[in-house]
C-alpha cells in the first residue's frame, strides 16, 4: 500500500521560510512523478509543483514560480518543497501526491498524503 507523509509545516512570518518534505513508502518511488498541491479555506485545491522521476523536468504555479523549488531525493523516498519569501496567500493545507507520469492536474495523482498546514502571518 502506498503512504506518502507530509512534514515541515508550520507558522511563520511573512517573508520568511518552510521546507516541507514528503516521505513515501509502498512503491519504487524513483518510477513515479511527484507534486505538491494545497488548498486554502474556502478555496479548491490548486497545483503548485510538479517534478519527474528524475528530476530532469519541473513545473511550477505562476503564484510561487521564482519562490519555491521542489526537489527530491529517490535514495530517500523523498520530495521536498523549499518555500521563500512566504507570504499570507501561501496558507494551506499542502498535499503531496505521487502520479504514473509528469502531470500538473489533481486528477492525474492518485496517492495523497494527509497534508501539512502552513501558516504564513503578516
Amino acid at each position: 500500500q502506498v503512504q506518502l507523509v507530509e512534514s515541515g509545516g508550520g507558522l511563520v512570518q511573512a517573508g520568511g521560510s518552510l521546507r516541507l518534505s514528503c516521505a513515501a513508502s509502498g512503491r519504487t518511488f524513483n518510477n513515479y512523478a511527484m507534486a505538491w498541491f494545497r488548498q486554502a479555506p474556502g478555496k479548491e485545491r490548486e497545483f503548485v509543483a510538479a517534478i519527474t522521476w528524475n528530476g530532469g523536468r519541473l513545473h511550477y504555479a505562476h503564484s510561487v514560480n521564482g519562490r519555491f523549488t521542489i526537489s527530491r531525493d529517490n535514495a530517500k523516498n523523498t520530495v521536498y518543497l523549499q518555500m521563500n519569501s512566504l507570504n499570507p496567500d501561501d496558507t494551506a493545507v499542502y498535499y503531496c501526491a505521487t502520479a504514473n507520469s509528469f502531470a500538473t492536474r489533481q486528477y492525474d495523482y492518485d496517492y495523497w498524503g494527509q497534508g501539512t498546514q502552513v501558516t504564513v502571518s503578516s
